[in-house]
C-alpha cells in the first residue's frame, strides 16, 4: 500500500501544471494575539490570569494527521496515553489514577457543549483529528463557572464562521502508513453573512501494531451557525461508528519477549484473542447552543443536548451490553459593563446533566455473548449553579467565583430479587471558590495569581467498575491550589513563554486497583501531595519574506511533577511519602519547525519522559523513553487556487520498546501496552 500510494504522489506532483505559491506559516502567527475564552475571559492569551495552553491547527499538523496524542502531549503538564489505538486517556496534571481507559475527572466541552456525561465519562475516542479548529486546555481544579473536578478542562472549538460574501469550500485528505494505517476525511464549508454550515466524514482504520489492537471509526459530523438579529444559535450533531480490540496488558517479561503479543491465557483466565476481546461503539450525538443579546449589558446563553451509546464489550471475563442515553442543559445569564475605565462582568448560571445506563453483563464464550450473569441499570445526576465576577482595570484583572455541586446515583440490580434493589449515593461540596488575579507588568508581560478548591466526585464508572459491586463508601476527592505564573513575550515577540508553579493538596484521592480476575475497581488513597513547575516557551529564530527560508522556530515545553502520597494505608501496607502512580517526575518535550516559501516545511518533535512508578508501592517502574517524531511536506498551488500538501513522516524514529500507557497496579505485573516500533506514513490534503 505505501508504494502505490507512493507512487500516486508522485505522478500528481509531476504530472499537473504547478504554480509557485509563497506559503504562510501559519504557526508564526503570534500566540499573543489569540483570544482566550475560558471562564469567558475572552481577553487575550499574555493578559488572560490563568493556566491555559493553547494547540491551535499548525500545532496538530506537525505530526500524523490521524491522532490528536502528538499535539497534546506537546503541552506542558498534560498527558495522553494510547493502551492501544482507539483506547486513549487524558490527565491534566496527573489525574490518571482514576483512569484505567476513557477520560475521567477531565471536563470536556465542544463549542461550549458538554461532551462529559452526567456519569463523568468522556468518550474523547469518537471525535477525528480534522474536526478540531483548536483547543484550549485550562490546568488544575476550575471550579465556579465548570462545575466539580480537579482535573481540569480541555475545551474543544470547531465553530463555522459568518462570511460577508457567499463561499464555498471542499477539503480532503487520505493518509497511508505502517500496520495498515488508513486515514481519509472530506469536509464540505458553506458560508454567508447568516449562515454558516460544515459537514465532514472521517474513516480511520490500522491493523496495528500488537495482535488483537486493530481499529476501525467512521464518523459523520455537522456544524451550523445561524444569526438573525440580536440572537446567534450554533449546532453541534454527529454519528460515530466505532470498533477497537482491546489486548490487554503484559508482564515485563512478556513484553520483552515478544511486545506484539497480545494478553495470553493465564490459569482459568483466558486470553484476549481467544475472547476476541474489543469494544463496539455506536454514538449519536446532538447539541445546540443559543445566544440572545438582549441589550448592550445583558445577554443569555443557553445550551441543550442529547446523546445515546451503545456499547458492546467482550472482555476476558465477561461479554458487556452497555446502552446509555444522556440529556443536559445550561443556562448562562451574563452582565457586562463600562463604568469610567473599569469592565465589569457578572456571569450567573447552572449546569444540569443526566445519565441512564443500562448494563447487561453475559458469560463471554470466545467473543459470543453467552448465559447473562447481570442485569444493571444505574441512574446519575450531576449539576451545579455558579456566580461568577470579573472586574479589569488598567493593568489589574480580578476574577472570583464559587459553585455549588451536587451529585445523586441511584442503582438497581435487576436479575437479584433478594438484595436490596435501591441503593443511593450522594456527594455535595457547598461551596467550592476560585480566585484569580492579574497584573501586567509590562504590555507584553502578565504576571497572575490563583487560589481554589477542587471538588471531584466519583464518576459512575467508578462507583460501579468492571467488579461488578456498587461501591457507595467511595467518597469525592477535593483540596486547594495554590497557584503563580508568568508569560508574555520579550524579543520584539520572537520568545513566547510560559511559567507556572502549583502546589494542589488532594484529600480522598481515588485510585484504581485490579483484582485477580484482571477487573478494574477503586478505593480512597488518604491523600496527595500534588506541586509542580511548567514551562513552555517558543521562540522564531528566523523570519524573512525573501529568501528561500521563510521562518525557523523552535520550542519546547518542561514538566516537573514530583507527585508523592500522604497519609495513605491499604491493609498493612503503608505507601505515605511513595510517588503517585502512574505519573512521571519528568517530561521533556522540544520541536524544530522550518518553512520555505515555496510551500516545503519539516517538523521534529522530541518527547522525553522520566521513569514511571507502576504500583502505589513503587516496586515497579516503566523505564524512561524518547520518542522522536518527523514530518516532511510541501504545499502546491495549482490553478484555480487549488492547493495540494503532499507529506510524509515517521514515529518512534528511535525503534524503542516502551509503554505509551500503562496498565497501573494490575494484578500479576501485567502494566505494559507496548507502543508500535518505527513507523512511517505518508498522504495528501486537497483544499478547493
Amino acid at each position: 500500500m505505501r508504494k502505490l500510494l507512493y507512487l500516486t504522489l508522485l505522478f500528481l506532483v509531476q504530472k499537473i501544471n504547478a504554480q509557485q505559491y509563497k506559503f504562510v506559516d501559519t504557526a508564526a502567527v503570534s500566540l499573543q494575539d489569540v483570544v482566550v475564552h475560558a471562564f469567558m475571559l475572552n481577553k487575550k492569551w499574555k493578559d488572560a490570569p490563568v493556566a491555559v495552553a493553547i494547540i491551535s491547527q499548525s500545532d496538530m499538523q506537525r505530526s500524523t494527521p490521524a491522532s490528536l496524542l502528538p499535539a497534546l502531549n506537546s503541552v506542558a503538564g498534560v498527558r495522553m496515553e494510547e493502551r492501544s489505538p482507539g483506547s486513549y486517556r487524558l490527565s491534566i496534571r496527573g489525574s490518571t489514577l482514576r483512569s484505567p481507559f476513557g477520560v475521567r475527572n477531565v471536563k470536556v466541552y465542544w463549542n461550549d457543549i458538554p461532551l462529559t456525561d452526567g456519569g463523568g465519562n468522556t468518550y474523547l475516542n469518537l471525535i477525528d483529528v480534522s474536526q478540531i479548529n483548536n483547543i484550549e486546555i485550562i490546568k488544575g481544579p476550575s471550579s465556579s463557572i465548570y462545575g466539580a473536578g480537579t482535573g481540569g478542562v480541555v475545551l474543544l472549538n470547531s465553530t463555522p464562521s459568518l462570511s460577508e460574501n457567499q463561499q464555498q469550500h471542499f477539503k480532503g485528505s487520505i493518509t497511508g502508513g505502517s500496520y495498515g494505517l488508513m486515514a481519509q476525511n472530506a469536509s464540505y464549508n458553506y458560508q454567508n453573512k447568516q449562515f454558516a454550515s460544515v459537514l465532514q466524514q472521517s474513516h480511520l482504520q490500522a491493523n496495528s501494531y500488537r495482535q488483537q489492537s486493530a481499529v476501525r471509526r467512521d464518523t459523520y459530523n455537522w456544524l451550523a451557525k445561524w444569526k438573525y438579529g440580536a440572537q446567534t444559535l450554533d449546532a453541534l450533531a454527529f454519528y460515530t461508528n466505532m470498533y477497537y480490540q482491546t489486548p490487554g496488558g503484559l508482564t515485563l517479561t512478556e513484553m520483552l519477549k515478544k511486545p506484539t503479543a497480545a494478553r495470553p491465557a493465564v490459569g482459568a483466565i483466558p486470553g484476549a484473542v481467544e475472547q476476541k476481546s474489543a469494544i463496539y461503539d455506536k454514538t449519536v450525538f446532538a447539541g445546540i447552543h443559543h445566544t440572545l443579546q438582549f441589550n448592550s449589558s445583558f445577554s443569555a446563553e443557553t445550551v441543550l443536548l442529547l446523546n445515546h451509546n451503545a456499547i458492546t464489550n467482550p472482555f476476558l471475563t465477561k461479554f458487556e451490553n452497555r446502552d446509555e442515553t444522556n440529556t443536559g442543559v445550561s443556562e448562562k445569564l451574563i452582565y457586562q459593563h463600562q463604568i469610567g475605565g473599569v469592565n465589569i462582568q457578572w456571569v450567573n448560571g447552572g449546569e444540569w446533566l443526566y445519565n441512564h445506563s443500562r448494563i447487561d453483563d453475559y458469560v463471554n464464550n470466545a467473543g459470543i455473548q453467552g448465559n447473562v450473569q447481570f442485569k444493571d441499570n444505574l441512574f446519575a445526576n450531576q449539576w451545579y449553579l455558579f456566580s461568577q465576577i470579573q472586574i479589569s482595570w488598567d493593568k489589574l484583572t480580578l476574577n472570583a467565583g464559587v459553585s455549588y455541586n451536587n451529585q445523586q446515583l441511584l442503582y438497581r440490580r435487576l436479575t437479584d430479587s433478594t438484595m436490596l434493589h435501591d441503593l443511593r449515593t450522594q456527594n455535595q461540596q457547598l461551596l467550592t471558590p476560585r480566585f484569580t488575579f492579574g497584573y501586567q507588568l509590562s504590555q507584553a508581560i502578565t504576571w497572575y495569581a490563583i487560589a481554589a478548591k477542587g471538588f471531584s466526585p466519583p464518576t459512575l464508572a467508578e462507583f460501579f467498575p468492571q467488579d461488578r459491586i456498587f461501591h457507595s463508601e467511595l467518597k469525592a476527592e477535593y483540596g486547594w491550589n495554590i497557584e503563580t505564573g508568568i508569560k508574555g513575550s520579550l524579543l520584539k515577540n520572537a520568545l513566547q513563554f510560559d511559567v507556572a508553579a502549583y502546589n494542589f493538596q488532594l484529600q480522598n484521592a481515588i485510585v484504581m486497583r485490579v483484582n485477580a480476575q484482571g477487573a478494574q475497581y477503586f478505593v480512597n488513597s488518604g491523600g496527595a501531595l500534588e506541586k509542580g513547575i511548567e514551562v513552555s516557551a517558543n521562540y522564531r529564530l528566523w523570519q524573512k519574506n525573501k529568501g528561500f527560508i521563510h521562518s525557523v522556530s523552535i520550542w519546547s515545553s518542561y514538566s516537573y511533577q514530583p507527585y508523592h502520597f500522604l497519609n495513605y494505608e491499604q491493609g498493612t501496607n503503608n505507601y505515605s511519602g511513595n510517588a503517585v502512580t502512574g505519573v512521571p517526575k519528568n517530561i521533556f518535550n522540544a520541536g524544530f519547525d522550518v518553512f520555505t516559501k515555496h510551500g516545503l516545511y519539516g517538523h521534529a518533535i522530541i518527547n522525553a519522559t522520566s521513569v514511571i512508578p507502576l504500583n502505589d508501592g513503587n516496586s515497579a517502574y516503566a523505564n524512561a523513553y524518547q520518542n522522536i517524531m518527523l514530518k516532511l511536506g510541501k504545499k502546491i498551488k495549482f490553478k484555480n487556487n487549488i492547493i495540494v500538501d503532499v507529506f510524509c513522516g515517521v514515529d518512534n524514529l528511535l525503534n524503542q520498546t516502551y509503554s505509551l500507557g500503562n496498565d497501573i497496579n494490575a494484578f500479576g505485573g501485567r502494566y505494559y501496552n507496548p507502543a508500535a516500533k518505527r513507523n512511517y506514513y505518508m498522504g495528501l490534503n486537497i483544499n478547493l
